[in-house]
């Protein structure tokens, strides 16, 4: 397969000063209540960080909770049912038997081995624990990563419509995301040809994340292989984010691309309990690596965190060695709620959405509503229509420039089957103009 047939790139390059490395004076951080300009310098890569639209999206709606509004959030990807009572159990052993204290940096090693097992099972590929990091999260493991692969001015391809924090951490750390778009009408399969056609002598990696957030599209195997194909002939690394691989629909098999031939040594899987588990709030999340920068990573850790909970550590042990039934009672109650929201959406006038493959995110194009006005808001974009949605439906989503596509809003569906039925109702009344 020719992978550099001519082709217009779709891709928007950053300038050195979206970077955060222009040359341009050091600004000063102002206090937007008083006005005044306060005299503690914030670095130009910090100050250039915009917040988290998802966690954004949560505070407006608990603060609208607060006020005593019936608001409906749909803005976060947090499964809502409890974490499963064994995980719960081994996290207060630990806390009776008092492993309370430090750990080695890089985790302990018997959740190291609980990871290496687990991945086995889950996509072959044997790792030893020399080649696990555990750290505060997998949003702590990209973090992580990036900042050990990227030099100033390295560049990194990124899939989009992608995870909002990808772009920002590659800027925070010096690189440049180089964003290739991919499409509903094509399954957001990405283009292959495009994708080889970006890359130049800085680009260092290619970062995909399936199934994904936000579309909860998976990549094909024959898109997985591609984009091997390509990291293979451009001596690259390929990130893998994998948090999402256990909540699959229709049957559909995982492809980790570490189980290609020769591109285990080629590959960071990043992974972690949140999803799969319910464990958003313990923080556990792991990468898998050759050893040398497994190393790297940790020395890294060692200096900006140390270990992550002990705590929460034995509980991820129990996650992963113990029984896996509520993993999938989950995943059978995801996709019960998807077979739900996607046609219910898909109803609603002016509104398309594609059905996910896996996780648990609807992604609607409401493009077809910009430049009109409903109840007397103009909606010219993505973020005009969840503003919208907020305020006249009580209805928190988020906007689809979060992820780097625009016409398109986002929405979890791990809520409750009640929320998601009158969300959608009052989503479809809100559209109607009711």
């Amino acid at each position: 397969m020719n992978y550099r047939r001519q082709c217009p790139s779709e891709m928007r390059r950053y300038s050195p000063e979206l970077s955060g490395h222009s040359k341009a004076p050091p600004q000063r951080v102002a206090d937007t209540d008083s006005k005044e300009v306060l005299s503690m310098k914030v670095s130009r890569p910090v100050a250039g960080l915009a917040p988290s639209p998802t966690m954004e999206g949560a505070k407006k709606a608990k603060a609208m909770q607060a006020e005593g509004k019936d608001v409906l959030s749909f803005a976060v990807g947090e499964p809502d049912f409890p974490t499963p009572d064994n995980i719960i159990a081994a996290a207060a052993r630990a806390m009776d038997e008092q492993k309370t204290k430090y750990t080695d940096a890089s985790g302990i090693a018997e959740l190291k081995s609980a990871v290496c097992a687990a991945t086995q099972r889950a996509i072959g590929v044997e790792y030893k624990n020399s080649e696990v990091c555990i750290s505060n999260g997998a949003k702590h493991v990209l973090s992580n990563v990036f900042e050990t692969l990227t030099d100033p001015g390295d560049q990194i391809i990124v899939l989009a419509p992608y995870w909002v924090t990808y772009p920002e951490l590659i800027r925070l750390y010096g690189g440049v995301p180089i964003e290739i778009m991919t499409y509903a009408a094509d399954d957001f399969q990405p283009d292959l040809d495009r994708v080889a056609d970006a890359v130049t002598d800085r680009t260092v990696a290619i970062c995909i994340n399936s199934p994904n957030n936000p579309t909860g599209g998976m990549l094909t195997n024959e898109s997985i292989e591609g984009l091997a194909s390509i990291v293979t002939a451009h001596d690259l690394t390929l990130i893998s984010d994998e948090i999402y691989k256990e909540i699959r629909f229709d049957g559909r098999e995982y492809l980790s691309p570490a189980s290609l031939p020769g591109m285990k040594d080629r590959t960071v899987i990043v992974d972690g309990v949140a999803k799969a588990y319910s464990m958003t709030g313990w923080r556990i999340g792991w990468s898998l690596a050759p050893e040398h920068f497994t190393k790297a990573v940790a020395n890294l850790q060692s200096q900006q965190t140390s270990n992550p909970c002990s705590i929460s550590q034995w509980a991820s042990v129990e996650a992963l060695n113990g029984p896996q039934d509520s993993v999938e009672q989950m995943r059978q109650e995801f996709e019960k709620r998807r077979d739900y929201i996607i046609p219910a959406l898909q109803a609603i006038d002016g509104i398309e959405c594609a059905m996910p493959g896996g996780a648990f995110y609807a992604f609607p194009d409401v493009s077809s509503f910009f430049g009109r006005t409903l109840k007397g808001m103009a909606i010219t974009n993505s973020e005009d229509m969840s503003a919208y949605l907020l305020e006249h439906a009580w209805v928190s989503t988020v906007h689809g420039m979060a992820f780097g596509c625009e016409g398109f809003i986002r929405l979890s569906f791990a809520c409750s089957m009640a929320q998601i039925e009158e969300g959608v109702s009052r989503i479809a009344r809100a559209l109607a103009g009711e």
